[in-house]
Parts: C-alpha cells; sequence; structure tokens
C-alpha cells in the first residue's frame, strides 16, 4: 500500500509540473463515428452482420437531452431509458457510455443497447462526456463520474435503488467504465464537475472491449508513426514524452480492494482488452468477482448481430448473479 501511495506522489507531482499539448483541440465534435459506417465496415468481413432489429423496444419510456453538468465547453446531457411498469422494487440502473477512441462519438449509439436493457428492467442512461476535441484528459472522466453522481440524485424520481449502480462502455467507453471502478472513492479522481454531494461510487463494471492499460505488452495504443494516435490525443502527450500520464490514466494502475465486480465482453482484438489478465490478478487477490466473455468478432460488435443479443444476455446474467436480483 505505502508503495502505491509513493507512485501516486511521483505520478501526479511529474504531471504537475508542465503543461498538456492542446494541439488536438478543435473545438468541434467529430460525429463521423456512427453505427452506419461501422456497419459498412463490418459486413465486408461479416457479410452475415445485420443491424439491431428495435421493433420491440417501442413501449421503452425515453427521456432525452436531460442536461446534467455545465462545463467550460459545453452543457453535458444524457437520455434515459425505462419502463413505467408500477413497481415497489427499486431498480438497477446502468450507465452506458459510447466509445471513439475518446475523440469522436456520441451517446446515441447505445440507445438500442439502452433499450434492450430498460425491457429487462434496468433504468438506462446514456451520458455525454466531453471529447478530447473539446478537453483533454481528465475531463471526460469527471463527466462520466457528474453523470453517476446525477443519477444518485434523480434516484427516486426514477425508482433507482443507489447500492446497486452499474458502469458499461464500449472501447473508449469501456476505458473509462473501468477507470470508474478502479477509482471507487478515490478523491483525487473526482474532479470539479456537478452534483458533488453525491458520490460517484459505482457498483459493477461491464468493461466492452476497453483496455485496461495504455503502456503495456498487448496496447496498442501510442503509435503516432502515421498519425497521432486517440490516446496521444487524449493526454496532450505521447507516451514517451509523458508515460506517467498514460500510466496514471490506465485503470489497471488504480484496481484494488475497492474496485467492484466486472465483466469483460471482448472481440477478437486483443489490444482492445490489453492489461485484462493482470487486472483479473489483483480483483482476485481481493476475491472479487470477474468474468470473461468471448466473440470470435470485429470490435465493433457490440452493436449488431449475431452478436448484440447474446451480449445483452451475459450483460444481465452477470448483473442478477452481483446483485442477486
Amino acid at each position: 500500500m505505502a508503495k502505491r501511495f509513493i507512485l501516486f506522489l511521483f505520478i501526479f507531482a511529474a504531471i504537475d509540473s508542465i503543461a498538456q499539448s492542446t494541439a488536438g483541440i478543435t473545438g468541434i465534435r467529430d460525429t463521423s463515428y456512427n453505427l452506419d459506417n461501422e456497419f459498412q465496415k463490418i459486413i465486408k468481413t461479416n457479410p452475415d452482420a445485420k443491424m439491431v432489429d428495435t421493433s420491440s423496444m417501442e413501449k421503452i419510456k425515453a427521456v432525452k437531452n436531460i442536461f446534467f453538468c455545465n462545463t467550460p465547453q459545453r452543457n453535458l446531457a444524457l437520455d434515459v431509458f425505462y419502463t413505467d411498469k408500477i413497481t415497489t422494487v427499486k431498480k438497477t440502473a446502468i450507465l452506458i457510455l459510447h466509445g471513439g477512441g475518446w475523440r469522436v462519438g456520441s451517446k446515441n449509439m447505445f440507445h438500442a443497447m439502452a433499450k434492450r436493457l430498460a425491457l429487462l428492467g434496468y433504468v438506462c442512461i446514456t451520458p455525454e462526456y466531453r471529447l478530447s476535441t473539446e478537453a483533454l484528459y481528465s475531463a471526460a472522466m469527471h463527466d462520466v463520474k457528474s453523470a453517476i453522481r446525477w443519477v444518485k440524485a434523480n434516484a427516486k424520481k426514477y425508482n433507482i435503488d443507489t447500492t446497486k449502480i452499474a458502469v458499461a462502455g464500449h472501447s473508449a467507453g469501456g476505458e473509462l467504465a473501468a477507470m470508474m471502478g478502479a477509482t471507487n472513492n478515490m478523491a483525487a479522481f473526482e474532479g470539479t464537475g456537478c452534483d458533488l454531494m453525491y458520490s460517484s461510487q459505482v457498483n459493477a463494471v461491464i468493461d466492452l472491449d476497453g483496455l485496461l492499460a495504455f503502456i503495456h505488452p498487448e496496447s496498442g495504443e501510442g503509435d503516432d508513426s502515421k498519425r497521432i494516435s486517440a490516446a496521444t490525443n487524449w493526454f496532450g502527450f505521447s507516451k514517451t514524452e509523458k508515460p506517467e500520464l498514460w500510466i496514471q490514466g490506465s485503470p489497471l494502475t488504480h484496481a484494488g480492494k475497492h474496485t467492484p465486480p466486472t465483466l469483460f465482453i471482448n472481440s477478437n482484438v486483443v489490444r482492445m482488452h490489453a492489461g485484462r489478465e493482470d487486472y483479473i490478478k489483483i480483483l482476485n487477490s481481493h476475491s472479487i468477482y470477474s468474468e470473461i466473455q468471448f466473440f470470435d468478432a470485429p470490435h465493433s460488435f457490440v452493436s449488431f448481430e449475431p452478436w448484440f443479443t447474446p451480449t445483452i444476455k451475459y450483460m444481465d446474467e452477470f448483473l442478477q448473479k452481483v446483485f442477486k436480483n
């Protein structure tokens, strides 16, 4: 424990000594990463892939574009999906974070997943977070923590059990989801966002092909030889310029006895779950439950059939198990 505390002191002292590069900030949100474009890529190598049928999801209640926090760049919004079935039993909430290399994407990308899970009785929230075209690390992480606190602040309105808050995410969103669990109750990572009177602690994590360590033998992040990598744009430094920042932003660095049960659902792209086995070793050392589900599928598998439906099944079974619903 003492060694880890000393490592944190070293990391924070080194990072605070110089400023991040803002060269990647354009002030414009990039929406080029979307499901239609991804589907066109996937069917070239997976001709049996299909878009998700949402016709059975019409009964879901949706409240969209609720502002949950003001930031210097813009007001952040979220969408809430739930059923209006009357029940006295409080519901599990799932925040679902989109991917896109911390630089592109939108909360709309996971509406189908949110609706399908809502049909199973969950309250699902798809929040925005600032992208690297708007603000550098650790803005996105602070935004997600603000969204978690918003959920707790509004738990009564949506009949949410605040002891059953899960955060899920795909790709960059998966890394952020894992980071939420790995930094549970760590004041240094809270930021100065919104609803600070509430805790940002989460009780379960579902990492959908999100890496656990940026600097790792399995990681593909940081190759700037052809173009600036996604992580370099996010951190504002290359991994050789400021490796301590990349270490600080890795869930693996912070995992410990405070980390909640975690489900990993992964594709066959190994670099997208870099550090997973080392992360699980830490969880095992504290007798924290974890589970791996695997698809021989492309990285965007979670948004398309034939992988979408079993992904929902794995998520539901995991949450039923850890929350004993």
